[in-house]
């Protein structure tokens, strides 16, 4: 299982993000936020991605694995709720991590495909929280999905 998630996500790393495999080992094993630097080389050396979104300028190895997404994702806090407010748009919450195997793989079929992040931003004011940085927002949706009588996990979107 370890195998398979690993592989998963290093290849993830190698197609989207562009990270060296150098890099991306020390990222799982040291869980350190070197995603930062990675990002910063290709902004000097001019290396553009498809999509850039407001979790570019995060430090959160997850939220940063998500910021080529079509998907117009923005971190958790006042201007995201501010924006859901003057928008009058309900907000499409997803909380994870970066080890999670089931976020990469809803990242994949669902945040990575333009037809569905087109939907998504359109109807949503969509908000990535990254479990390991915000615990306290995971446990109170984690305690509202109990209290509705559902399984919670993640990726709990």
């Amino acid at each position: 299982m370890f195998f398979k998630w690993f592989t998963d996500l290093f290849s993830l790393s190698q197609q989207h993000l562009r990270i060296p495999a150098a890099i991306f080992v020390l990222l799982i094993f040291l869980n350190t936020p070197l995603l930062n630097i990675v990002v910063a080389e290709q902004k000097q050396t001019g290396q553009k991605q498809k999509h850039t979104n407001r979790l570019i300028n995060e430090t959160s190895p997850y939220l940063l694995q998500h910021a080529n997404n079509p998907v117009d994702w923005q971190p958790w806090g006042p201007a995201a709720l501010e924006e859901a407010k003057l928008k009058n748009r309900p907000i499409l919450l997803s909380i994870g991590y970066a080890a999670c195997h089931w976020c990469h793989v809803m990242a994949h079929e669902s945040f990575e495909n333009n037809e569905t992040a087109a939907l998504m931003n359109k109807l949503f004011i969509n908000i990535k929280v990254d479990r390991e940085e915000r615990p306290d927002l995971d446990t109170i949706y984690q305690h509202a999905l109990q209290l509705l009588g559902q399984p919670g996990g993640w990726p709990l979107t």
